[in-house]
């Protein structure tokens, strides 16, 4: 009697204990939409596109207004996955420095499961993906670049595949990313999502009148309504990946964060009730930097909370490894703030400022910093882009009164800091002009 009471007792002890050690390490989905602005979410007052799935996240989590990233898809990915500003790690376009340690690679070593699904263009080595971190990985534009919408190539896990029968990449990403979801639920997993929607060109979606699963190349034109298709279609598919999470009790346990990797495609029209935003990707001004974030953690964050704080792509890292308990350490210096105590309802300690160095291509470097209201070039420019967003008229610095010129004193300061910041070691601006030939093709790529 004695040894089966003493086995009850044990057996309740693992049972009490078991489910708060698998809640003390939550799961991670970061899920990073290809050439989505700000305007274009619903929740966010864009009225062009349906966006139902993200509008109810955003209801049950927290939405912020001034998240800004990088103007092109490279410089962003790589600031999201080392939190550093690009003056300290960028190499040039489609490529990242070998030596850079990203999320993937912290939460391994904390014991989590790990999966990339979606957009790769970050080098064409075999171990890139397994040497930044990720277990398991469903790649675009890995080894090679083929179609990614109808009929596409793409790479699992290194091994070249290539669907034929009709099949849409959006629809096998995210299958895959459900089962990689579906296989661990039982462990602790860092999901993350680049999708390849809604970049372009647009064409049109399994749920469009005049999708063809027989088309095998990339072909269309700017037509807004395979650009609505694609968002409603990006929509869509996240919220499939939620389902799966609910379907397996695994929401509450769960941080979904959701960003766009740069601004809308540029020219592309997009409505915000009677106000018209034209997508300026590629352009340092707002509509290419600025993109929805979203964050849903049902029972741990904030619910329908709206944050003005300026967010930036190098603080993605810090906040997940926050609230995951994940070191940060072995990513040296970083340049990220954690924004989960906004997540969580409190004040934090937003940033001041977002500084950037933008040479994509290894020229014509733009560099500046600024935040909800003005911005400084590096060059002398300053604007108030709260007033000019398509930065159409500099005002002089030197005849800046109260707030304006309170902001140009902080910019100075934050491009100060960053003024030696590029390591000798990397390519210089002007330095890579060799190769004009592959960063225009790169540039006309994606």
């Amino acid at each position: 009697m004695r040894h089966l009471l003493s086995w009850l007792v044990a057996f309740a002890l693992l049972v009490l204990v078991q489910p708060c050690a698998r809640a003390a390490q939550p799961n991670v989905i970061l899920i990073m939409a290809d050439d989505l602005g700000y305007e274009t979410i619903g929740v966010n007052g864009g009225t062009s596109y349906k966006t139902p799935h993200l509008d109810k996240l955003a209801a049950g989590g927290v939405r912020f207004t001034q998240c800004y990233v990088q103007p092109l898809c490279t410089p962003t990915r790589m600031q999201l996955m080392t939190s550093k500003y690009n003056v300290r790690n960028y190499v040039n376009f489609g490529e990242m420095d070998p030596k850079s340690v990203a999320f993937g690679n912290l939460f391994k070593s904390a014991g989590y499961i790990t999966c990339m699904a979606g957009k790769w263009q970050l080098g064409r080595e075999l171990e890139k993906p397994k040497k930044y971190g990720f277990d398991e990985y469903c790649l675009w534009q890995h080894l090679r670049r083929p179609s990614r919408y109808p009929n596409p190539g793409l790479e699992i896990n290194g091994v070249e595949k290539d669907f034929k029968n009709g099949e849409y990449g959006p629809d096998i990403v995210n299958d895959y990313a459900i089962d990689f979801v579906t296989r661990h639920k039982d462990k602790p997993f860092f999901l993350y999502y680049p999708m390849m929607l809604t970049h372009g060109p647009y064409m049109a979606t399994p749920d469009s009148k005049d999708w063809d699963p027989k088309e095998t190349k990339e072909s269309g034109s700017k037509d807004p309504q395979h650009f609505a298709d694609m968002v409603q279609y990006m929509d869509k598919l996240i919220g499939k990946l939620v389902a799966t999470l609910d379907k397996f009790s695994l929401r509450e346990n769960t941080l979904v964060l959701f960003v766009g990797d740069n601004g809308t495609g540029a020219g592309t029209k997009s409505m915000m009730g009677d106000k018209v935003v034209i997508g300026a990707k590629g352009s340092t001004n707002t509509f290419g930097m600025r993109v929805p974030l979203i964050a849903s953690w049902p029972g741990k964050i904030a619910t329908g909370k709206v944050s003005d704080d300026l967010v930036d792509s190098t603080d993605f890292l810090p906040t997940i490894c926050d609230a995951a308990g994940v070191s940060t350490a072995a990513a040296g210096k970083i340049d990220g703030h954690s924004f989960l105590p906004q997540l969580k309802g409190e004040t934090g300690s937003p940033r001041q400022w977002i500084y950037s160095w933008y040479a994509p291509h290894g020229e014509n470097l733009r560099e500046f910093a600024f935040d909800q209201h003005y911005k400084l070039y590096r060059s002398g420019e300053f604007f108030d882009v709260a007033a000019d967003p398509d930065e159409k008229k500099p005002l002089k610095v030197g005849s800046l009164t109260g707030a304006a010129a309170d902001a140009a004193k902080k910019f100075e300061a934050a491009l100060t800091e960053y003024r030696d910041a590029r390591p000798a070691s990397l390519p210089q601006p002007g330095q890579t002009a060799a190769k004009g030939k592959k960063a225009k093709k790169a540039k006309a790529a994606d």
